[in-house]
């Protein structure tokens, strides 16, 4: 009896461990859903943080200001989504509620929301306006709903306020349309467990489509991750895959930066701290650049405006933005080629392909005459995976190729900045890759370096 109950153990432990093996993941065999795919194409948001720290030269608020201090006397998120548009960026994530508790729409959970303000005599809503104000401006709207509630008496007794935090999502998730973007930020705790699995079911609820952002370490929750840092700067080859714990899932990251150095929220005699034109171009370079989505912080003032420096900034930012990837060499210059035009057309949604089963592969480019180019954008066509491993760069001398460009990832995005250097033949060379390479584009540059 003993043996056979040792054999029956034996037998389904060998099962289980075949059943481990066979559905066993690898990265390769990793892909982006349709919504992430769709998300890492918009590459440029910004995050608005506007509340009664606005009012008060505070970044931090402790959840005791008055509702009173709340009274923008010039409200327009019109004026905003006109910069926001402008500067390039395709989506806007505003900050509903931050750690103060202090809720920029009318919820029915508390009083302590715009509706006990002075301001539109306690009948705004500052959630609706800008959502409506985004989306008539071409911009996809999402939020920011902190956890952490400095105000909230409740936050206390985990039960409780998890219960309470729920009402607010499901106030915010079924009121202001499709959300593209709900970020789930990880400061501050107290000591309070959140109940992520729960929010993400109620957000999903009546979100089904919408991106959660959040923190590595919320590995089971969220579908894109935080760069790591607030700096504007993706330091790493930057794989869409990430292990936790030994299971995968496909986190492409947003890389979060405000527009001025430190802040996030609106300070008075603060102009020193606008960063400039060339602080951003790289900044973008650095994340959209890398495969990331960048995340530009804004923070209307106390008239409820962007500051005037701020919306020159951002539209100067969109114009050397489109001026600089305006002219691409590669479309411009060289014969249309049926192997490799659909990666040279300036078409996202057309690729080319390496053969079949290929490991390694090339994609050549010529052209009548040199030309001289000190930027390679490339594009990895990413919905069967992430599969580029390996890459170069390489010039013709005339003799033999010259690697200018090296690095292990592509992924969505990928801009190689390098010394001008003068060819009449380009290739991209892959190097390694886990099947066969496809490439959306291969776009080659003469960016005038700004000053």
């Amino acid at each position: 009896m003993n043996s056979f109950r040792n054999r029956s153990t034996i037998s389904a432990l060998t099962l289980f461990l075949i059943a481990s093996l066979a559905s066993a993941q690898s990265f390769p065999d990793v892909k982006p859903s349709p919504q992430q795919i769709a998300w890492q194409d918009l590459e440029f948001g910004v995050i608005i943080h506007f509340s009664t720290n606005t009012f008060l030269d505070r970044e931090w608020g402790d959840g005791t200001a008055d509702p009173s201090v709340f009274n923008p006397t010039q409200f327009d998120p019109e004026q905003w989504m006109k910069a926001i548009r402008d500067s390039g960026a395709k989506y806007v994530v505003l900050v509903a509620k931050h750690h103060d508790g202090f809720c920029l729409w009318p919820t029915d959970q508390t009083a302590y929301s715009v509706k006990s303000s002075p301001w539109k005599g306690g009948k705004g809503d500052v959630v609706g306006d800008v959502a409506r104000a985004a989306r008539k401006y071409g911009l996809q709207f999402g939020v920011y709903l902190s956890p952490w509630d400095r105000h909230e008496p409740r936050y206390k007794n985990s039960a409780a306020y998890d219960e309470y935090y729920q009402a607010e999502l499901s106030e915010l998730a079924s009121n202001y349309g499709d959300l593209v973007e709900f970020w789930l930020d990880g400061a501050g705790s107290a000591g309070h467990v959140y109940n992520f699995a729960k929010i993400v079911e109620t957000l999903r609820t009546y979100q089904p489509n919408t991106i959660v952002f959040a923190d590595t370490g919320l590995f089971e929750y969220g579908d894109a991750r935080w760069v790591g840092t607030e700096n504007g700067r993706v330091p790493y080859e930057n794989w869409n895959v990430i292990d936790r714990h030994g299971y995968l899932r496909w986190r492409p990251v947003e890389a979060d930066t405000p527009l001025r150095n430190q802040h996030w929220f609106w300070h008075p005699d603060d102009e020193a701290s606008l960063k400039s034109l060339n602080e951003l171009l790289t900044t973008y370079d650095q994340t959209a650049g890398r495969g990331a989505q960048l995340m530009l912080g804004l923070a209307p003032d106390c008239r409820g405006l962007l500051p005037d420096s701020d919306v020159a900034r951002l539209q100067e930012f969109g114009r050397a933005l489109r001026d600089r990837y305006a002219h691409n060499l590669a479309l411009a210059h060289a014969p249309a080629s049926p192997e490799v035009s659909a990666a040279l057309d300036g078409n996202p949604d057309t690729f080319w392909t390496a053969p079949a089963g290929s490991r390694h592969s090339s994609l050549e480019v010529n052209f009548p005459k040199p030309i001289t180019f000190n930027r390679a954008l490339t594009m990895e066509w990413l919905n069967a995976g992430q599969r580029i491993q390996k890459y170069s760069i390489d010039v013709w001398t005339g003799t033999a190729w010259k690697t200018v460009a090296a690095a292990q990832a592509i992924g969505h995005k990928k801009i190689d900045v390098l010394p001008p250097v003068t060819a009449a033949r380009v290739r991209l060379n892959i190097l390694s890759s886990t099947d066969a390479a496809a490439i959306r584009e291969f776009q080659l540059y003469n960016v005038e370096e700004t000053k």
